[in-house]
């Protein structure tokens, strides 16, 4: 089930913006597939927009775990998602650049005719705080649960475009990745749906 149209009619219904998590772990295909969802009336945000800027990383000394749960504004986040819920009016949201490494503030518009916000991230079914006020302001949650081998695959390969070494691209996917991915599939029961394949 990867199609929108029931949350779309809902919002049509009532005129009440629908909100829609995309989770799992790093490599799981979560950022293709809200692209694909995206159109006139469906906005796509992702979390990764709420990523701490690498001199405050290295300020904390949290650089080399970028990604982990501790690396995010993850409150901000959570207010960006109780705030867009309402379509009173234009929401701007930070986008996450990987040629950067680094979030842009202001990047997305959500504007008052989407009907649908897809957004897609690790840690929206964590259940320790923030994270755990994220659940009950999304309307719908999917997990995307692919072959293993091919998420780490797609997440080397994914280093590798963005100017990592091999040696070095499948460090990061063993380890802090993998750290996170094994963090991330336990929270999958939480989800409405389990997408694998």
């Amino acid at each position: 089930m990867t199609d929108i149209a029931h949350l779309l009619d809902a919002a049509r219904s009532d005129g009440r913006r629908r909100l829609l998590g995309i989770v799992g772990g790093p490599g799981a295909g979560k950022s293709t597939l809200a692209a694909s969802l995206a159109g006139p009336e469906v906005a796509v945000v992702g979390m990764d927009g709420w990523h701490l800027a690498n001199s405050v990383l290295d300020r904390l000394d949290r650089r080399d775990r970028k990604g982990a749960p501790d690396t995010f504004d993850a409150a901000g986040y959570v207010a960006f998602l109780d705030r867009v819920r309402s379509r009173a009016a234009t929401v701007w949201a930070p986008e996450f650049r990987r040629e950067v490494e680094e979030p842009i503030a202001g990047a997305l518009e959500v504007p008052p005719g989407a009907l649908v916000v897809v957004t897609e991230g690790n840690y929206l079914l964590l259940d320790e705080p923030p994270w755990d006020g994220i659940r009950a302001l999304l309307d719908e949650a999917w997990f995307l649960a692919p072959d293993e081998d091919v998420r780490r695959a797609r997440l080397i390969a994914r280093h590798e475009r963005h100017g990592r070494g091999h040696a070095e691209a499948v460090a990061r996917a063993d380890g802090s990745d993998g750290a996170n991915a094994r963090m991330i599939a336990a929270t999958a029961h939480r989800a409405d749906v389990v997408l694998s394949g």
